[in-house]
């Protein structure tokens, strides 16, 4: 027989799931997040864009505003911002840090691997989930400078959580997204570790100036290669360079409003 006392525990689940929010873009998209720039429409884009994270190459949000459930992911840039300001900062903002912008460059934070391994132990005072430095290049080479630096951080200790890679691609054909692929694989089996690529695009630099690929091969490469990123087990995060139009000509977002690349974007890997 049925009894009033019975009911309950039936009624308490049929009003628990009730009060579950929908599930948004962010939540469909675990692993997917976009890069950032203090912009006019950038909070208007950033809550359509369907991502779950993002950052802005800095220890906090510049006062952009976030689509709930987005997580700010903030970044110590250089050697300059390895202080207790910049560190405390950091630490208040999230969770994971970012640490030293394409170091093996020297339009970028332009350090010696020994500069970034003497700074590492004041980055680890945080408590916090580390990246290892973000190099622009040849993060896969024996002997280019990520490997240095990840030598030099197992003989002395440190913690490295996790590789944050670069990568932008000169082939505009569909070879393209196997390039990327090749490349986030390389790094993987080198280090042992979980991947997030926190820069990809399509421009060509071996010219004079940057040549970009038609509004088309963007969008198909962003298509394709979300699908392969979202299907490697070990790749943790992924960041498309950039949000805005502003900031570069891969941007995904004019103002408030999506092009073409915006829209792919945000519809990869929807309901995943």
């Amino acid at each position: 027989m049925v009894t009033r006392k019975s009911l309950l525990p039936a009624l308490a689940a049929v009003v628990a799931l009730l009060l579950v929010p929908a599930a948004s873009a962010a939540d469909d998209a675990e692993k997917k997040g976009v890069s950032v720039t203090d912009v006019a429409g950038v909070d208007e884009a950033l809550g359509d864009a369907g991502v779950s994270w993002f950052y802005d190459w800095s220890v906090d949000d510049q006062d952009i505003t976030p689509p709930e459930g987005a997580e700010f992911v903030p970044m110590i840039w250089g050697a300059d911002e390895v202080n207790q300001q910049s560190l405390d900062a950091a630490k208040a903002s999230g969770s994971t840090l970012l640490a030293f912008n394409e170091p093996d460059m020297a339009e970028q934070a332009n350090m010696a691997v020994e500069q970034a391994l003497d700074l590492w132990p004041e980055l680890q005072e945080t408590g916090m989930r580390l990246g290892a430095p973000g190099v622009a290049t040849g993060a896969d080479l024996e002997g280019g400078w990520l490997d240095r630096f990840m030598r030099g951080a197992a003989e002395r200790g440190h913690q490295v959580d996790f590789i944050p890679l670069h990568w932008y691609g000169a082939d505009f054909s569909p070879e393209a997204t196997e390039h990327l692929r090749s490349y986030v694989q390389a790094v993987h089996d080198r280090y042992g570790k979980p991947v997030w690529v926190t820069e990809y695009a399509l421009i060509d630099f071996s010219g004079g100036q940057p040549r970009y690929p038609s509004e088309q091969e963007q969008a198909d490469f962003i298509r394709t290669s979300t699908e392969i990123l979202e299907g490697l087990p070990f790749v943790e995060r992924y960041s498309w360079f950039t949000l805005s139009t502003e900031t570069s000509p891969t941007g995904l977002y004019e103002g408030a409003q999506p092009n073409l690349s915006g829209t792919t974007y945000r519809d990869a890997a929807a309901g995943r």
